[in-house]
């Protein structure tokens, strides 16, 4: 089973990361307003300390989530995100969530293969989580949806890029 050992301290940092990687493509994919904003952010930290206190976690999972609160990691976390988001457009953000996205899927691939399938489900569900976080569109709260359609587009994108299969339909 693989772990923190399995990697490098920067391929780490970007797996540990691949949580919030995810929620801020969705996030990008269709802001919500400040309200919506802080619900999708924290979607992460809660797919996070669910998986840390569910005994049925997968172990690479697991050991992220074990491993987040050690401020090495945390500090190693902050360095991939300012090295790939820093500077970035808004428009940009999704882009380069979901090219992270599939770098980190490969990595997962190459170095925990038989954590990969179970890894990239997870990610997939803080996505689809992250979504579901803060209703969508319409005006006050009249025509509002659950999950938006370029939410959903974004969903798809992301399931190719980990290349698990999808269950956001459009």
């Amino acid at each position: 089973m693989a772990g923190k050992a399995s990697f490098t301290p920067e391929e780490w940092a970007r797996i540990v990361a691949s949580p919030m990687v995810a929620s801020m493509a969705i996030t990008a994919a269709d802001p919500s307003g400040l309200w919506g904003l802080m619900k999708e952010s924290m979607a992460s930290s809660w797919a996070l300390l669910q998986a840390k206190q569910d005994p049925q976690t997968d172990a690479l999972v697991k050991a992220l989530a074990d491993d987040i609160t050690n401020a090495a990691t945390r500090d190693a976390v902050r360095n991939s995100f300012q090295t790939q988001f820093k500077g970035s457009q808004f428009a940009d953000v999704k882009r380069k969530a979901i090219d992270e996205l599939r770098a980190v899927s490969a990595l997962v691939d190459a170095k925990a293969p038989e954590d990969a399938p179970a890894f990239k489900a997870w990610l997939l569900n803080v996505a689809q989580k992250t979504a579901e976080a803060s209703s969508e569109g319409g005006f006050v709260n009249f025509g509002r949806v659950a999950v938006s359609n370029a939410e959903k587009a974004t969903l798809n994108e992301i399931a190719s890029a980990l290349g698990v299969p999808s269950q956001a339909t459009v």
